[in-house]
């Protein structure tokens, strides 16, 4: 049984760590970018953002952040959308629908607060995240694709509620 509930400041080093192990190990970040500080610091994306965890017995196996637009964490998100990032999901988690279950409970949101469409930015080589994405119809948004910075290239999904 999976249960995904808001993250409480106790979990945010369990969170911090497993962001960015899941980050590092699966070579999307290098462990000398800077971004990895931004991947640890739970309590600030926890201060501008919604941190979700989901939590198989008692133990944190994967999290992600719900971003609101125009709030620091939304890169994408435009009035009427809900955008999520830094989906992760322990090693040992994987393949058990705990992804799947994080993702749910972000297009359960976005529907109950009357939103449009739920975002994401993604890599290409997130291949097992696509699997989820491509699962709940998420669809490219060519014209929404950007760089954070020079060589890295992220492609936008977005998924309408009709």
């Amino acid at each position: 049984m999976i249960e995904i509930r808001p993250a409480t400041p106790a979990d945010y080093d369990t969170i911090g760590e497993l962001t960015v192990d899941v980050y590092v190990d699966g070579g999307f970040v290098s462990d000398t970018s800077t971004y990895v500080d931004r991947l640890r610091d739970t309590a600030s994306r926890a201060e501008h953002a919604e941190v979700v965890v989901a939590v198989a017995g008692d133990e944190i196996v994967g999290s992600l952040t719900i971003a609101e637009p125009g709030t620091p964490f939304a890169d994408v998100a435009e009035p009427g959308e809900l955008e999520f990032r830094m989906l992760a999901v322990a090693p040992t988690a994987r393949g058990k629908g705990v992804g799947s279950a994080l993702v749910k409970h972000v297009l359960d949101e976005a529907y109950d607060r009357g939103l449009a469409r739920v975002v994401i930015s993604t890599e290409a080589d997130m291949v097992d995240a696509r699997r989820i994405y491509d699962r709940n119809d998420f669809v490219p948004a060519p014209q929404r694709d950007w760089e954070p910075m020079p060589g890295v290239a992220l492609t936008v999904l977005v998924r309408e509620f009709v």
